[in-house]
């Protein structure tokens, strides 16, 4: 059984309306759209969070961070850069929640990552682990994007778009 170059045309115009309205919603909740602010990161090396949100989620957030020593600004937009503060953000590659913790980093962690609250909780205690080892702020950015491995595998933040882009917006630099 073959599909028709008609058919076809109308199942790729459908894919990319849905595609195109989830491309628009992350980027308005980009950070690239928050106006440039000239600061400089503080002694901990981080910038103030400036995004909009400021949802019942916030609170929960900066808890997380404060319970397992995170500077809240940087868990803050790491969470604004995830999901864009939403609890049921499902990445393409599986990642859930507004931490979008995979679920076998979820389930390493204890955590339910559909529970936002745990989802919160486990995002910043698995950003401290990586902390932890690579003692470097920027270094577990890139951990918590591209894994652990990857950075040990390149002595750094590795050499992928995605991470350094990851890395700049929410760590400032």
């Amino acid at each position: 059984m073959t599909v028709s170059s008609k058919a076809r045309a109308v199942i790729f115009q459908s894919q990319t309306r849905v595609l195109d309205g989830r491309a628009a919603q992350q980027y308005a909740n980009s950070v690239r759209l928050q106006p440039h602010r000239f600061v400089t990161p503080s002694a901990g090396g981080t910038l103030p969070y400036a995004g909009k949100y400021r949802g019942e989620y916030l609170e929960h957030a900066r808890a997380a961070a404060r319970r397992h020593g995170v500077p809240e600004d940087l868990f803050l937009r790491l969470v604004q850069q995830e999901s864009g503060w939403n609890p049921g953000a499902v990445s393409h590659k599986g990642a859930i929640g507004l931490a979008q913790l995979m679920p076998e980093t979820a389930r390493l962690l204890g955590v339910d990552p559909r529970d936002p609250h745990q989802n919160l909780d486990g995002g910043a205690r698995y950003l401290r682990r990586q902390y932890e080892k690579f003692q470097s702020w920027r270094l577990a950015l890139a951990a918590y994007n591209a894994g652990p491995g990857a950075v040990e595998r390149h002595g750094g933040v590795p050499p992928y778009a995605e991470t350094q882009t990851y890395v700049r917006r929410i760590w400032g630099s």
